[in-house]
């Protein structure tokens, strides 16, 4: 009698952990800097993959509509994560917005002035006599000073047109400007895109001017609240890089496979491959992505003081804008 009594038992408790749900995945948005292109292909090569899953997160990825925006709907805790231009972020935190960057995938910045190949404008000095599509207020246009006077050009040099990202585009495309002010990775496809011509960049940062540009964020209260959850949504989107830089094309489908309309194949897978050396640290330390070195951060805090509009106090501090801590070792 006991013996079947002690079965019984077991069975039903068998039975009820066999029945009992397992613990829910943290459910988390990941808010990107802009409408999705080829930077952005780890995000979803690594939610396809299940590599969040794994971490158990329930990621969901929205398109952004600017760094500036962005950092506001994690400022206001309506995305948890935030994909944005760092030195966007820094203005926002030295007014008082409650974000933080938790890792920095861009370490080397994507800045450039590009224009189709077949102009053969490579170097500083073939800019002069050329027009140069801008947008008054962006990053590129706040560090473009930075890179004339390190090439030793003046504003005389060469003519200038201003208008918005469209604007700035069709300007190029049409033939009203021979370069544009953009990011190696992203305008640079957009033109391809839309004319199938090469384009060529060049690099500010190949002249001694660099900042890191994208990051990962978060709300304060988020990091405070949920530390575990932030671990492990940067170990997933580390591994995600990690893996992605792997297989750009498969990178890129994981884009499409989530998005038909996100782009073309060839140039999203174009645009990844010409994002990956921008992973690397400047200084040629071989760390993981995400961890940004604390002189990396500082010069980039600096530049934005001198010529970003940064607030100087910034320099009293510049940890206060990111952490290492919550990076997988």
């Amino acid at each position: 009698m006991k013996r079947s009594l002690v079965a019984g038992l077991g069975a039903v408790l068998i039975a009820g952990a066999a029945a009992a749900p397992a613990s829910a995945a943290d459910k988390a948005t990941l808010m990107l800097n802009w409408y999705v292109y080829g930077e952005h292909a780890p995000f979803y090569y690594g939610k396809e993959k299940g590599f969040y899953a794994e971490q158990g997160i329930d990621l969901e990825i929205q398109e952004g509509r600017g760094s500036a925006v962005t950092t506001q709907a994690v400022a206001a805790k309506t995305a948890t994560f935030g994909y944005v231009d760092v030195p966007t972020m820094m203005r926002a935190t030295v007014k008082g917005a409650p974000v933080v960057a938790i890792g920095v995938a861009l370490q080397t910045s994507p800045m450039s002035a590009m224009g189709f190949a077949e102009k053969n404008i490579r170097k500083p000095a073939d800019i002069k006599g050329k027009t140069v599509a801008t947008t008054p207020g962006d990053s590129m246009s706040q560090i473009w000073p930075l890179f004339l006077k390190k090439t030793g050009l003046k504003e005389s040099d060469f003519k200038t047109v201003s208008g918005d990202a469209t604007t700035k585009l069709n300007a190029v495309i049409n033939g009203q400007a021979d370069l544009l002010l953009g990011y190696v990775m992203d305008q640079s496809m957009k033109i391809k895109d839309a004319t199938g011509k090469y384009v060529y960049p060049i690099k500010f940062s190949d002249y001694g001017v660099n900042l890191v540009s994208s990051g990962i964020i978060v709300n304060t209260a988020t990091l405070k609240g949920n530390p575990d959850m932030v671990r492990r949504f940067m170990a997933a989107s580390t591994k995600a890089i990690e893996e992605a830089v792997k297989d750009p094309s498969a990178a890129a489908d994981a884009i499409l496979k989530a998005n038909p309309k996100g782009g073309k194949k060839e140039t999203l897978t174009e645009g990844f491959e010409l994002t990956i050396p921008l992973y690397r640290d400047p200084s040629g330390k071989p760390n993981r992505p995400f961890r940004v070195s604390d002189q990396n951060m500082t010069e980039t805090v600096n530049l934005m003081v001198e010529y970003g509009g940064l607030d100087a106090k910034a320099k009293q501090n510049p940890k206060a804008f990111y952490t290492n801590d919550y990076l997988p070792k």
